[in-house]
């Protein structure tokens, strides 16, 4: 895949645009939840996305990208582990980094699901599965070959197709907070509220909505970088 430096300079400024989405959702998460528990969800957001990144360049990014063996055909990715970048082309760092911000993402849509209702030290431990195994996993099987410019996953080579994590991020990560809730059950209190009991207001919706607008400016990153290439059709994404 021929790769031109304005085409790294994209990918690393919609990595930074990624990662301003970290913001939204910490501002939107800390908006929306009571005084009392927002600083709780502000460590939350804080600590996954430095878990996420953490596991994703140690293990996870070689489960997604690195190259299977014949007995594990197109499921699961066996090299590339602790990635070191001393003698790698700008692109492969680059693509590190946009990808690393894309585990992020998807970790942390799982955050607002649960504020108020989960453990700090329980949040870790599904932070830690989900960064580690199930989305570079996952995401193995959809995007494998993306940085070579080929599709080897199995379910691309069914014919699935994924352009900017609509279901390797935004879905998987979503399935992953409904199945929590359903475990977890409702916020302690919102369903049974007497009659001299305060209902659960957010703690400041300036800053949700403030939330709101960051992750629609990072959102322009997400599809936009997705192209990998600076070219004509970021504009139109």
């Amino acid at each position: 895949m021929q790769v031109t430096s304005l085409d790294v300079l994209w990918i690393l400024l919609s990595a930074a645009l990624v990662m301003l989405m970290q913001v939204g959702f910490l501002c939107l998460e800390t908006g929306l939840t009571r005084s009392k528990n927002n600083i709780n969800v502000a460590a939350k957001n804080l600590a996954d996305f430095a878990l996420a990144v953490f596991l994703f360049w140690l293990v996870g990014f070689g489960f997604m990208y690195g190259k299977g063996t014949p007995w594990t055909l197109s499921w699961l990715g066996l090299d590339r582990f602790a990635l070191t970048f001393k003698d790698a082309d700008a692109f492969s760092g680059a693509f590190f980094l946009f990808q690393a911000m894309f585990c992020g993402a998807a970790v942390t849509i799982v955050s607002g699901a649960v504020a108020e209702r989960m453990r700090f030290s329980g949040y870790l431990m599904v932070a830690i599965f989900l960064s580690a195994l199930i989305y570079p996993v996952f995401g193995h099987w959809v995007w494998n070959g993306l940085d070579q410019g080929s599709m080897d996953g199995f379910l691309a080579r069914l014919g699935f197709v994924d352009f900017a994590g609509a279901t390797v991020v935004h879905s998987l990560g979503g399935w992953a907070a409904l199945a929590l809730v359903l475990v977890l059950g409702p916020r302690k209190g919102i369903f049974d509220l007497g009659p001299r009991d305060q209902p659960f207001i957010g703690s400041s919706l300036p800053i949700a909505a403030l939330g709101v607008l960051l992750l629609y400016t990072g959102w322009l990153g997400f599809n936009g970088g997705s192209v990998l290439k600076f070219e004509a059709s970021v504009t139109g994404i």
